[in-house]
């Protein structure tokens, strides 16, 4: 059987429960939005192959729980990711600040050295998003 995509990367997304990770996920794979979820237990996947130039790129996006039970697990899926996504709710300033956390962890794990690319999920409390985190991202650098 042939190959269906000439280049994979692994994505994780990374992140305070109820940030918005799977409602992210769930966008870009199957161009659904769900606004009331169930919280991710553990670690879940996707895949989406998209073309560039003609190279067929196969995406895996691991969606991982936020709840710290889970995270002894989800740090064995930081090594073999070649791109990580930190995300917060941009209503939430605590989910932001928990964004240094999520960066350490990751520098803790020591030999991934790729970019980490930030993204701001628009969760529930956006709608105060100005006052929230959202203004404190435009105030200063993130991690």
């Amino acid at each position: 059987m042939a190959k269906q995509y000439d280049v994979l990367f692994r994505l994780l997304l990374l992140g305070d429960s109820g940030v918005g990770k799977t409602c992210m996920l769930c966008r870009f794979t199957d161009n659904e939005f769900h606004p009331a979820h169930i919280s991710t237990i553990g670690v879940d996947f996707k895949m989406k192959t998209i073309e560039v130039d003609g190279i067929k790129v196969r995406i895996q996006i691991w969606d991982t729980a936020g709840q710290e039970r889970y995270q002894t697990i989800t740090k064995q899926y930081y090594r073999r990711a070649q791109g990580i996504f930190l995300v917060y709710d941009i209503g939430s300033e605590r989910s932001y600040q928990h964004i240094v956390k999520w960066a350490s962890d990751v520098d803790e794990v020591g030999v991934w050295g790729g970019p980490r690319v930030l993204h701001a999920a628009d969760g529930a409390g956006a709608a105060g998003a100005p006052q929230g985190a959202g203004g404190a991202a435009r105030r200063r650098r993130p991690p």
